[in-house]
Formats: structure tokens, C-alpha cells, sequence
């Protein structure tokens, strides 16, 4: 039976929450994809049975196709370019890109005083993901103790580069379907070249699939946690 959850309102975002275990002393925040709620993410979460605090928030933006979204996206755009291949978003500043890196900044600052977490892990999926990396970049050094990358692309490459020191030393996992036809593998993978060139701590987890989380990432996030939180593999 999976953990209960409970609702509540932080910085302004709906917010599913979950405690696992008794007395958690860590806050893991995980941001869902484009067109998703966050109901769609947290299943994956709870599962993983890490003692945390475990957040999903809501993004603010509604995706004209149902779900939420950290920022608007040109829909009939992004289906043509999937139409002709998978895409790299490397080189895309979202015009809604700053306003969504203030509200996870606001939230994060929100879970800091409410919960007094002794580490704190971002991370997301997809455009989730794309938002936890830039806000790290440039936020540190008060950001998170790790992030977790999963499906997602650079975005505005230029300014990502100039604050890739940021990421030094930060333990890193990201992971990309060699199958996926809406963010490409090679998308993911010049995401993962441009962390571990940063000189973070990078886990690498590519996988036969497509854009979702197969169990074999599952498995890896599942390690990647504990090896943080100081407990046994």
C-alpha cells in the first residue's frame, strides 16, 4: 500500500505532500513534465521508500491540452518539430523561463522554513527537469544538495555554459530513452556531457525506452537517494 498523501498550499503552488518515515530529515521536491499534474509524478516518488519529505508541486500555467505547465509552451510548433525528428531545445529561451525559475525559487525558499530539511534534492521530469537545472545555475550556492534530471534538455545554452560552476562537485543523476521521439537521446546526452564537464559528481542512467521512467531508472533514483541520505544500497 502506498503512502498517504495530504495537499497544501506553498508559495502559492497546490503541493501533494508525503512523509516517509518517522523522523525525515531530507526534502526531495520533484517538479512533473509538461501537460502533467502532479499526481502523475508522485506514485514514483512514494514508491521509492527513502525516509523524506517528499513534494510535488503544481505548475502555474495551464497546457492548453490538459495538465500543467512550469511555462507555455507554442504547441503547434512543438508538434511540427516532433513531426520531422525529436528535438534539442538547447538553443530555446522560454519567454515564461524566468518567471518560473522565481516561483520554484519562492517555493524552495517556502520548504526550507517550513520543513528545516537538512538536505534538500530538486529534480523533475522533462520540462520539470529543464526548470530544477536552470534554477540551480542560478541559485547556487543556496540551491539544492543534488538534482535529478530525468527525459529533459539544455535550454539557453550560452547562459548555462557561463554558470556551469554552479553545478561543481553536486551530485547529479540524469537519465534519457534511446527511444524517445519528443526530447532526443542525443538531447540527453549533450545534457549529460554538459554536466559532467561542469565537475559534477554525474550518474548517467541512459535506458531502452521512450519519453517515462522505466523501472531501470527507478531503480538507479532508488540508489542515488540512499547513497545521499547516508543509508545502505
Amino acid at each position: 500500500m502506498s503512502t498517504p498523501h495530504h495537499t497544501e498550499q506553498i508559495a502559492g503552488l497546490r503541493t501533494l505532500v508525503t512523509e516517509e518515515g518517522t523522523t525525515p530529515h531530507a526534502v526531495i521536491i520533484l517538479l512533473h513534465g509538461y501537460a502533467m499534474v502532479p499526481e502523475d509524478l508522485a506514485p514514483f516518488g512514494r514508491s521509492l521508500g527513502v525516509p523524506a519529505w517528499y513534494l510535488f508541486p503544481e505548475g502555474p500555467e495551464a497546457a492548453p491540452a490538459g495538465g500543467r505547465a512550469w511555462w507555455h509552451i507554442d504547441t503547434a510548433a512543438r508538434e511540427a518539430a516532433r513531426l520531422i525528428a525529436p528535438r534539442d531545445l538547447a538553443s530555446e529561451i522560454p519567454a515564461g523561463l524566468p518567471a518560473a525559475r522565481a516561483q520554484l525559487q519562492r517555493f524552495v525558499m517556502a520548504c526550507r522554513e517550513r520543513f528545516q530539511p537538512q538536505r534538500l534534492i530538486v529534480g523533475g521530469f522533462s520540462q520539470g527537469g529543464m526548470l530544477a537545472c536552470d534554477w540551480q545555475l542560478h541559485h547556487d550556492p543556496e540551491a539544492a544538495d543534488a538534482l535529478l534530471l530525468l527525459s529533459a534538455s539544455r535550454l539557453n545554452a550560452g547562459d548555462w555554459q557561463r554558470r556551469a560552476s554552479a553545478l561543481r562537485q553536486l551530485p547529479v543523476l540524469v537519465s534519457h530513452g534511446k527511444r524517445d521521439t519528443d526530447l532526443a537521446f542525443s538531447a540527453g546526452e549533450k545534457l549529460r556531457d554538459f554536466i559532467g564537464e561542469s565537475g559534477a559528481q554525474l550518474t548517467w542512467v541512459p535506458f531502452d525506452g521512450a519519453h517515462e521512467i522505466p523501472l531501470t531508472v527507478w531503480r538507479s533514483v532508488r540508489r542515488f537517494f540512499k547513497l545521499l541520505l547516508c543509508e545502505p544500497v
